[in-house]
Formats: structure tokens, C-alpha cells, sequence
């Protein structure tokens, strides 16, 4: 790790890598992420920089169009033209700490435009616990709250006229997966059915590096949000905050959010993750 990394742990078993800020090329959306995660059993079930999405790093917040400013990385899409190259990154930046444990981390961040004007402010929470033999939970919160002066809105892709229901941006999860991954919620399964639903817990599941089977379990959607899921062209899934029509913090107040995400080795059966998502492992 470096000096500006944080590390999360269960029972003294480090979990998570916590990169606070990230020197990296201003295109790839630079922000504080969580990669590599693993599970108990010690395999890695993030992503980082991989080759068909360079700037998707592991597992962490990021929304494309940010008042105009992409916060993902990237291409930016235009309407009526599609993606291209602009000079619009911005950059989410760690300001201060309040807890540093192994189990749980607290700071303030900023989400500062190109030039450094800050758009939002934000208080998160990270805290890792274990919920049974083979499981983990992360829970990500956090409080983003806009200038006194100045409504943000939050827009995607999907919002801004891209088809086929890329309305990505929110807590983004990018997984890694030897084998085509898989996905379901209580009543339905598979990319095509679970994106942009509303279901209360989503299942996501492949294989890691080391071939060995994992399973996430992922819950917390706020009101208004909606699953974005990958599994055909990547592996990734992510509580999206403006699937198909832009949202707004008004100026002054705040938007809050929760999300746990179970991270079980092995492949488990619907009950066992409806289980794990009630909490009743």
C-alpha cells in the first residue's frame, strides 16, 4: 500500500484496499476507490483499470455528468453526437479524516470540476463486518450535499440520449470474472431483466483470478434509483442514480445513501442470498 492507501479488515483478515487519491490521469475520473476486495477466502472480486474500461476503478462512487462535469472518466456522451473526448473531468477529492479503523473508515471528500470549483461536498462511511463462515459486508454511506447557492444535477449517459439502458453512475461496482458472470434478484434473472429494476437485493457471481467461485450480494437502492447491470460486455453492477431521468440536489441540501454489499465465497442458491440479504445468516 502507500501512504495515502487505507486498509479495511474482518477478525484481522485484510479485505479491502482503500486507495484515498489516486494519481492518475485526470481522463480516468480520478477518485477514492475500493480495489482489491477480496473475499474471506482471500479471492479478489474487484476490477481495476482493465483494458476495455480503463476507468473503471474497483469499486467506487462515480456519475458521468455532474452538473456538466464527468465524474466517471472517460468518453463523455453528447446528445445527438455520442461519446467523445472533452475537456470536462473533474476529480473527487479526500479532504479530511474523522475515524481510521481497520474496521471502519469516516472522512470528508469534495467534487470539484475541472478547475477545482466544488460541487458537492461529501461525508462517507466505510465499515466491514462478518455476517457467517463465508461472508462479508461492506457497507458504503455517505451524505452529498450541494452549494447554498446552486442546484447539481445528476445526469447518465441514458439521460443524456444513449440507448439500451445505460443510465450508469452511482456506487459502481466493477467485477472481475474468469467465466461469464451471473446475475439475479428474487424474482427474475439475467442482464437483460435486472437492468433498471428496482428490486430490493441483486445476486452477482463469477469466478476470480484464481478461478475460485464468488458470490455479491448487493442492497440499498435510494428512492428513484435503479439497478445498472453488466455481464455480457463486463462484469459490473452499479445503484445508478439517474437510469433514465436526471435528478437534482437542490442548493443547500443533501442527498443521503446506503449500500451493503455481501461478499460470500462460492456460488450460492437464491435462498441462501435472499438469506444474506434479509440478515438472517
Amino acid at each position: 500500500m502507500t501512504g495515502n492507501d487505507r486498509q479495511l479488515s474482518v477478525d484481522d483478515v485484510p479485505v479491502a484496499r482503500y486507495v484515498v487519491d489516486p494519481e492518475i490521469d485526470s481522463r480516468h475520473g480520478p477518485r477514492p476507490y475500493l480495489h482489491p476486495v477480496r473475499t474471506l477466502g482471500g479471492t479478489v472480486v474487484t476490477d481495476a483499470f482493465p483494458a476495455d474500461h480503463v476507468w473503471h476503478l474497483g469499486a467506487s462512487l462515480a456519475v458521468q455528468d455532474v452538473a456538466g462535469t464527468n465524474l466517471w472518466g472517460g468518453r463523455t456522451y453528447v446528445r445527438d453526437v455520442g461519446y467523445t473526448w472533452r475537456d470536462d473531468h473533474g476529480r473527487i477529492a479526500h479532504t479530511r479524516w474523522e475515524t481510521l479503523d481497520p474496521q471502519r473508515l469516516e472522512h470528508q471528500l469534495e467534487w470539484r470540476d475541472r478547475d477545482g470549483d466544488v460541487l458537492l461536498t461529501e461525508r462517507r462511511e466505510l465499515t466491514a463486518q462478518r455476517v457467517g463462515e463465508r461472508a462479508w459486508a461492506l457497507d458504503v454511506g455517505y451524505t452529498l450535499t450541494a452549494p447554498a447557492d446552486r442546484d447539481i444535477a445528476l445526469g447518465s449517459p441514458a439521460t443524456n440520449g444513449r440507448p439500451g439502458g445505460a443510465g450508469y453512475g452511482g456506487f459502481f461496482w466493477r467485477a472481475v470474472s474468469a467465466t461469464p458472470a451471473w446475475v439475479r434478484t428474487a424474482t427474475v434473472e439475467g442482464e437483460e431483466a435486472v437492468n433498471g429494476s428496482a428490486e430490493a437485493w441483486v445476486a452477482f457471481g463469477g469466478t476470480g483470478p484464481d478461478g475460485a467461485a464468488y458470490t455479491l450480494v448487493l442492497a440499498g437502492l435510494a428512492e428513484g434509483d435503479r439497478w445498472f447491470v453488466r455481464t455480457a460486455m463486463y462484469p459490473g453492477i452499479c445503484a445508478a442514480f439517474a437510469f433514465d431521468r436526471p435528478r437534482s440536489i437542490a442548493a443547500g441540501t443533501s442527498r443521503a445513501g446506503r449500500h451493503r454489499v455481501v461478499i460470500a465465497d462460492g456460488t450460492l442458491d437464491r435462498a441462501a442470498t435472499a438469506a444474506l440479504a434479509a440478515g438472517t445468516v
